[in-house]
């Protein structure tokens, strides 16, 4: 199959996207039709394996495992309590409660997997706050949608959960590989509000409380940590696996919501109901994209495209840089989960053929899918943050206030492509 018509194919499954079709229905409807050219009916046979076998494979139950322990500690009340927290150490520092959603929005990420969740929950508790105390409302929603995108970044993350089963890459990896540039890009956002705070002239500070109402705060900081150490830590030491580690991170949850008085019938009825539909529809959408998998592997077309990619003497570097135009342009007319499941299939396989490590490929893409949350006119971060701002202002105070974010996001892709054991190191350990 030539690469025109892969062209074709990819340009038919983004203008049903963009027209409105559901992700999983304009993939479906690329793999289908794809391989019934190229097979005839026969090729309808041969669907339904694929699908049994996503369907019964338990390293995807981790999905709605990590989406129901987000849930749980979302409803427990632990976020207010963790903003105030960390509010009560960061906020001194020049820029003041800014740093607090950025600080919180990495935590909170830590226990979420999910960047729109972390962007929705940490602004619904900071935003009356920091207008109640003048901050400028572009700062502060910018910080909140960029802080927001550490949530696909800083593991457990489902996004990364879906490269991984799309690639047979490992997820502990792929967790562990993103410990690392998560922290890198906290401090750098906490760097630029630093910076810009104080070349303004303007730099706001909190009154710092005492030393003992700062120590008794860090115990609102208990839950967040030792969810992340269960999750994590027994990834790391290789005693769990993903999916043990989700459970037993859920079992950990489960306790600290009882210790807050938060577990109830209706809160639970809430959590189940709510990773029943995140779930069912990222399960969807990743049996669809196996289906589009299917034909690209029986037709040959990423054989095709790395041929095709290797005539073109293009160095990893060249690629890369190739890679970064394309996702910034796709991101701004595409969800992240879109981004992911369409290009992943045909990318993957070019980026292996150059001698590019899969398992830094996939923190690439994830912080590609990451820019496209806060690049306008899709991006989801932006009208999240723009809906529970409390002055319902205009739309672009959130993405001027956001546009700084992806140009350190940019840079930081940059660095990570100059130097590659930032995310590489941390998995070689394992």
């Amino acid at each position: 199959m030539s690469v025109t018509y892969v062209v074709i194919a990819f340009l038919a499954m983004i203008a049903m996207m963009l027209a409105g079709l559901p992700i999983a229905v304009a993939m479906s409807a690329v793999g289908v039709v794809g391989g019934v050219l190229a097979y005839g009916a026969p090729f309808l046979e041969s669907i339904s394996p694929v699908v049994w076998g996503v369907q019964n494979d338990s390293l995807l139950t981790s999905i709605p495992l990590f989406v129901l322990l987000g849930e749980l500690l979302l409803r427990a009340g632990i976020a207010d309590r963790m903003y105030r927290a960390l509010a009560a150490w960061m906020g001194r520092l020049p820029g003041g409660l800014l740093h607090t959603n950025i600080g919180t929005c990495a935590l909170f990420a830590a226990t979420s997997g999910s960047s729109v969740a972390t962007a929705a929950t940490v602004g619904t508790v900071a935003l009356p706050s920091l207008s109640a105390r003048g901050y400028p409302m572009r700062q502060s929603l910018g910080t909140l949608a960029a802080g927001g995108t550490l949530g696909i970044l800083i593991p457990p993350s489902v996004n990364l959960i879906v490269y991984g089963s799309l690639t047979s890459t490992s997820i502990g990896q792929l967790f562990v590989a993103g410990i690392v540039p998560g922290v890198l890009l906290t401090v750098f956002f906490m760097a630029f509000i630093m910076v810009s705070s104080l070349a303004s002239g303007g730099a706001t500070r909190e009154v710092s409380p005492s030393l003992g109402v700062r120590l008794r705060a860090l115990l609102d900081l208990v839950p967040p940590v030792v969810v992340f150490g269960v999750v994590m830590g027994s990834i790391y030491s290789g005693v769990a696996t993903t999916t043990e580690s989700a459970a037993l991170g859920v079992v950990v949850a489960l306790g600290f919501a009882a210790r807050a008085g938060r577990l109830d019938w209706p809160i639970l009825r809430t959590c189940f109901i709510q990773t029943g539909r995140v779930s069912g529809m990222i399960l969807l959408i990743i049996t669809s994209a196996f289906i589009l998998n299917l034909t690209i592997s029986l037709t040959g077309v990423a054989e095709a495209m790395s041929t095709w990619v290797s005539s073109l003497g293009l160095s990893p570097t060249a690629f890369l840089l190739v890679l970064v135009v394309f996702y910034l342009v796709l991101g701004m007319f595409m969800d992240v989960l879109s981004m992911q499941v369409a290009t992943i299939p045909v990318t993957f396989p070019m980026a292996v053929a150059l001698g590019i490590d899969p398992v830094w490929f996939g923190i690439f893409i994830v912080l590609m899918c990451e820019l496209g949350l806060i690049t306008p006119p899709v991006g989801m971060n932006l009208f999240v943050v723009h809906g529970i701002r409390p002055d319902r202002g205009n739309m672009s105070d959130v993405i001027r206030g956001a546009l700084p974010y992806v140009a350190i996001m940019l840079v930081f892709t940059l660095l990570l492509i100059a130097a590659p054991r930032l995310v590489l190191w941390l998995p070689g350990k394992m």
